[in-house]
């Protein structure tokens, strides 16, 4: 088959840079999607005949159909697409404009459900290959302050499930990677925090200052999770969520269990909504 064939978006910085670098070093072909590709020349100038720089605007859908038509051309094939490009929200909902709400699922989510049907025919044809769709533990639960981040994840991760099914018959594997604080610029200038209204400052205000002191300091190497990524990929059975990071694993076995707990809580009321016979 030859050399694998990457295309990323979000590439020119944070956990799309590190994927990047990763698939450079490991020999891959790579195309760099990004909105400004002057940022990628560095990584354009370590592999010229490997790496190929592509506008990706993920929110415009011209950009993302000349992206993957170009990235083709180029290499004739993809065998891994990443979903990374995406940002966050801080806010409560009151707090976060509709105009915001509806940003936020244009890059998180219908960017990459664009970018992703872009490819699906040529992935069909060839039988084989990977989505990988960056979500988070904000994919599994939310928190106060979360919830158009979430809101997002959440919507690109019951579109993944299906996906998975969907292409299971061609071959393709759907991997949702599910992060907890990484070393990237997402607590940075890429973080927008929403217009405070005073009366959520017990339940958002934590979150807040959280989210504002959180910027390099978290614990989360975005090289070691591109390794993590390759393996699960490459296993027997490659998981349909992978969790990184020691904060992504406890919260969500601790979600998982609090709604496994309800469940059986509740399940004789559940069961009891039959029609009388």
């Amino acid at each position: 088959m030859g050399t694998k064939v990457w295309f990323i978006t979000g590439a020119s910085s944070g956990f799309g840079r590190a994927f990047a670098e990763f698939a450079i070093g490991q020999g891959y072909s790579v195309a760099l999607g990004a909105r400004r590709t002057d940022r990628l020349a560095d990584l354009v100038n370590s592999a010229p005949d490997r790496a190929f720089a592509v506008t990706c605007d993920v929110t415009d859908g011209h950009q993302v159909r000349r992206a993957a038509a170009d990235t083709l051309a180029r290499f004739g094939r993809v065998d891994v697409l990443i979903n990374n490009a995406g940002y966050g929200i801080v806010g409560a909902i009151e707090e976060t404009p509709e105009s915001e709400l509806r940003a936020q699922m244009e890059t998180n989510f219908f960017g990459a459900m664009a970018v992703t049907r872009a490819f699906l025919p040529a992935m069909r044809a060839q039988r084989c290959g990977a989505i990988v769709n960056i979500s988070s533990l904000g994919g599994q639960l939310s928190l106060a302050g979360y919830g158009a981040y979430s809101a997002s994840k959440f919507a690109l991760e019951g579109a993944s499930e299906a996906l998975a099914q969907e292409l299971r018959t061609f071959g393709i594997k759907v991997l949702i990677v599910e992060p907890g604080a990484f070393r990237t610029a997402f607590a940075g200038a890429a973080l927008k925090h929403m217009p405070v209204i005073d009366a959520y400052n017990e339940s958002v205000g934590p979150v807040r200052a959280f989210s504002h002191g959180m910027d390099a300091t978290q614990e989360g190497d975005p090289h070691k999770a591109a390794r993590a990524i390759e393996r699960a990929l490459n296993a027997a059975e490659t998981p349909l969520r992978l969790q990184l990071g020691a904060d992504a694993v406890r919260l969500v076995r601790a979600h998982s269990e609090t709604l496994l707990a309800d469940l059986s809580k509740w399940e004789a009321l559940a069961l009891d909504t039959k029609l009388a016979q």
